[in-house]
């Protein structure tokens, strides 16, 4: 039997910028805001409904989906593409895939669309900044504007008949 795995973009193309955010450590003070939150709401799940079960349910799905929240991220850009690793999965996408990018004080929003959509927060990829905003909005401002710019060039160019 032969090991086949599918290899990630950091393991075929050179890396040009890796960085680990981890926001619990990162913000203390928010940290111990969440924490509360958290032990709130199942006091508030209990009172509400008398159910320890159903307390411990909501307090571990609230847990969940905060998971970026409570474990670090790793970003790695490529050559090829994006790469997110969390504690669950790992995200790869080759620079294609993107058409735009939106940047924000925390990060930048990379977007499968052209123009803004209500769609890019359910399809594009938030990339988290730490203290390196200018090296991360170099990398993917050259790496989307070069795919764009490739992509428009495609269109102009006359189909070979």
């Amino acid at each position: 039997m032969s090991d086949e795995r599918s290899q990630t973009l950091s393991e075929v193309s050179p890396t040009l910028l890796r960085w680990r955010v981890h926001p619990l450590a990162r913000k203390p003070i928010v940290s111990a805001a969440v924490i509360l939150l958290l032990i709130a709401t199942a006091v508030l799940i209990v009172v509400a409904t008398g159910s320890p079960a159903f307390a411990t349910l909501g307090t571990v799905l609230f847990f969940v989906s905060l998971g970026r929240f409570w474990f670090p991220t790793t970003y790695t850009l490529t050559e090829a593409g994006l790469e997110i690793r969390t504690l669950a999965q790992t995200v790869s996408k080759p620079w294609s895939g993107y058409r735009s990018y939106w940047p924000d004080k925390n990060g930048v929003l990379l977007s499968p669309f052209a123009r803004q959509s209500r769609l890019e927060n359910f399809r594009g990829q938030y990339v988290m900044f730490e203290q390196n905003r200018d090296a991360v909005m170099t990398i993917i401002q050259n790496r989307i504007d070069a795919v764009v710019a490739a992509e428009l060039a495609d269109a102009q160019t006359p189909p070979e008949s």
